[in-house]
């Protein structure tokens, strides 16, 4: 009888041990993977923040089944490449990137990567083989340059009644962004509004975008939004500022936030919900090249009244009630 209850025993510790050792195993940890061209985005960033917050309604906890390494480079977009390399080698699961040199150094190295914001279009710039069907390591938010900058323009004209000359600044060795300034020069033409381009390729440069304002002053700035604009921007709103000239950005945050005059773009805190989104379907085993290319939904117009009156820059007040946001 003894004999029996031992086997019996022994029969079931068999059973249960392997059970309890299924039940006790950790979650999977995810490695989430974030890259911008200037500053890293971690947790301290605000749009990471979003991010990390969206994932945890997805399942997603820092500290519990997510790690996050964030990476920037600084404004030295040639080393991208290596990088990306190295996250790689750090097996992340997705990186969620901002920026078209980000997306393509990606894009090079096969990573599955989710774009934020700031690429440009995907499809004309031979990221992906179309929105519906990317076909590659990459998916994410888009935007239509087109569309936009027909807003914008639109806009500038509304805060500047008179307008007749755009100065547009943009980084030339950014593809992406180029084509982005190609679709706003378009549709200033088509307004009737002359278009006095400033491309830029280094710090430097923006003394000669100065001078040759100086020469030729504008009656607005169109400034399209990449790394070197970005880490150069607070130029743009001292020069602004300093001859009254209205400014229009692409994004709030930094834009606006920092000192710019108004912005109109996507609302980034939906672009970083949905790249959230997306990022959750990659983990859950979705591929990039099965996820379509998504288009933000909302669009915000935000003004800083305070720089506005600081600099005495007067802004028709059937403009300002346009305001999605405004800063005072």
């Amino acid at each position: 009888m003894r004999r029996r209850e031992f086997i019996a025993g022994l029969t079931g510790a068999t059973i249960a041990g392997p059970s309890a050792a299924i039940a006790q195993a950790p979650p999977k940890v995810f490695h989430l993977g974030t890259l911008a061209p200037g500053a890293p985005l971690d947790e301290k960033n605000p749009l990471a923040a979003i991010l990390l917050k969206a994932l945890e309604q997805h399942g997603y906890t820092l500290g519990k089944n997510l790690t996050l390494e964030a990476r920037g480079a600084g404004g030295e977009v040639g080393t991208l490449p290596e990088i990306v390399r190295g996250m790689k080698a750090n097996q992340v699961d997705v990186i969620v990137a901002v920026g078209f040199p980000v997306i393509l150094a990606c894009k090079v190295a096969n990573v599955a990567t989710v774009v934020a914001f700031g690429g440009g279009d995907p499809v004309a710039t031979h990221l992906i083989d179309g929105l519906a069907r990317p076909g590659g390591n990459i998916t994410g938010i888009s935007d239509n340059a087109t569309t936009l900058s027909t807003k914008r323009l639109a806009l500038i004209k509304q805060a500047v009644p008179k307008l007749q000359r755009v100065a547009m600044l943009w980084n030339r060795d950014d593809l992406g962004m180029s084509m982005r300034y190609e679709a706003s020069a378009g549709a200033a033409r088509s307004i009737g509004v002359t278009v006095q381009p400033l491309g830029v390729r280094a710090p430097d440069d923006f003394d000669g975008v100065f001078e040759a304002m100086d020469r030729d002053p504008p009656d607005a700035i169109l400034l399209v939004a990449d790394v070197l604009t970005n880490l150069n921007r607070k130029r743009v709103f001292d020069y602004a500022a300093a001859h009254h000239i209205p400014a229009l950005f692409e994004y709030d945050i930094p834009w606006v936030h920092d000192g710019g005059l108004m912005s109109y773009g996507p609302d980034l805190q939906e672009c970083f919900e949905r790249a959230a989104g997306l990022t959750a379907r990659i983990f859950g085993g979705a591929r990039p090249a099965d996820l379509p290319f998504e288009e933000p939904t909302r669009y915000k117009l935000v003004i800083n009244l305070k720089i506005a009156k600081a600099t005495g820059i007067q802004l028709p007040v059937n403009f300002v009630a346009l305001a999605d946001g405004v800063i005072e």
